[in-house]
């Protein structure tokens, strides 16, 4: 039978941080003699209203915890979400509705249980709302588990100190009310990204203060998006959601660079990049698995299909969305033609003509052509950049 050290070395495959040193090993062995699971707890502040590959690095962590027979306690932070996470922040985050926040926690709980294993014995999905709307007396004493100077320890807190920029007193309580989670789950573990460090580790100090067990923490990496560069972001355009549509999914799998394939093995499929493939293969290999892990294996098999007719062989897909349009004076201006079709400013548009990225039936439209007779374009297959295709129609 493998110790508690095995297993929280095995547990702990991938991590940037296990701290303290030898702390999941003793809580493995206390649970065990209590015959118990670990209670591992994960906070998300429903922000946003989807999920990409870089949240699935996280879960999928926490689905090797249990498959190895413990709980995951995963915290929707519907109240927190009114606050906003500091992390990385210079400036305090905008305040969403309640009804965004609802709206985005029920999508984030849909989408994360793709990953996740939902079985009660498995999962417990809590509000933090449930224990974070507490009255004055309650609220007093969290504070009092921590001083200002402790906060101010923080990096991005530090940073914008010494710059004399403003730090509101919300972001303060921010990490307060995420370590106060860890009271109220009674979490044995806590997991985050590499940027909730300071978070996780203030969540020891005030399970300390309120008489419990201080948690043992892992750190995960962050997962740079599909331009290589930058961690995967929404709002940065470099994502992979988790229920992208097998076509797109597979292609942009397919755009990230060969560099950053060996991560995305790694963190996403717990195993090695061959260095021995080509990296088109390899790449493939990829694409294949994120879309057969989200979706199916057909969807896989598909997906690969459909990419390898647009992109290896050259042709439209079998399916296209249909546009149609009136011609007036006898011309169409592509520009607005194209920012109707596929919701791009009039400036892109052109920009596109001008650079050689616009087609029609696979011939590309010369620089500056940006009128065009209707005769033309009717039943042609217009195509911008690499995946954006639609059948025109004269109407």
């Amino acid at each position: 039978m493998p110790s508690a050290f095995d297993i929280a070395a095995r547990l702990s495959a991938n991590a940037v941080d296990s701290l303290p040193s030898g702390a999941l090993a003793e809580t493995l062995a206390s649970a065990a003699a209590q015959g118990r699971p670990l209670r591992v707890k994960l906070g998300i502040d429903p922000t946003a209203p989807d999920i990409h590959l870089g949240h699935a690095v996280v879960l999928r962590k926490l689905r090797e915890f249990q498959d190895a027979g413990h709980l995951v306690v995963l915290i929707i932070g519907d109240y927190t979400a009114r606050v906003g996470d500091p992390s990385g922040r210079s400036t305090l985050r905008p305040m969403l509705s309640e009804a965004e926040i609802e709206a985005n926690a029920a999508t984030f709980q849909e989408q994360a249980l793709k990953i996740l294993d939902e079985s009660p014995e498995r999962l417990e999905v809590r509000r933090n709302g449930e224990w974070l709307e507490m009255g004055m007396a309650q609220m007093l004493a969290l504070v009092r588990t921590t001083t200002v100077a402790q906060l101010l320890e923080r990096d991005d807190f530090a940073r914008r100190w010494g710059a004399s920029e403003p730090i509101s007193m919300l972001e303060l309580l921010y990490p307060l009310l995420q370590a106060y989670d860890s009271v109220a789950v009674r979490a044995d573990l806590e997991l985050g990204g590499t940027d909730q460090k300071f978070n996780l580790l203030l969540g020891r100090d005030v399970q300390r203060a309120y008489g419990q067990p201080e948690q043992a923490i892992l750190t995960v990496p962050i997962l740079v998006g599909t331009d290589g560069r930058k961690k995967m972001s929404k709002s940065l355009g470099n994502h992979i959601g988790v229920t992208d549509e097998p076509e797109e999914m597979y292609g942009k799998t397919m755009s990230i660079p060969d560099e950053a394939m060996g991560e995305y093995y790694r963190l996403l499929l717990g195993r090695e990049l061959d260095r021995d493939l080509p990296p088109r293969e390899a790449k493939r290999a990829l694409a294949r698995e994120i879309v057969a892990w989200l979706h199916s294996p057909g969807a896989a098999m598909e997906a690969e299909r459909r990419f390898d007719r647009v992109f290896v062989q050259r042709g439209a897909p079998e399916q296209i969305d249909e546009l149609v349009f009136e011609a007036e004076n006898g011309v169409v201006h592509m520009p607005g033609l194209m920012a109707e079709a596929f919701d791009i400013s009039r400036s892109e548009a052109r920009r596109l003509i001008d650079q050689g990225g616009v087609s029609l039936d696979e011939q590309a439209l010369a620089a500056g052509e940006h009128d065009l007779a209707p005769e033309r374009l009717d039943g042609a297959v217009l195509r911008v950049g690499k995946r954006r295709f639609r059948r025109l129609r004269v109407g």
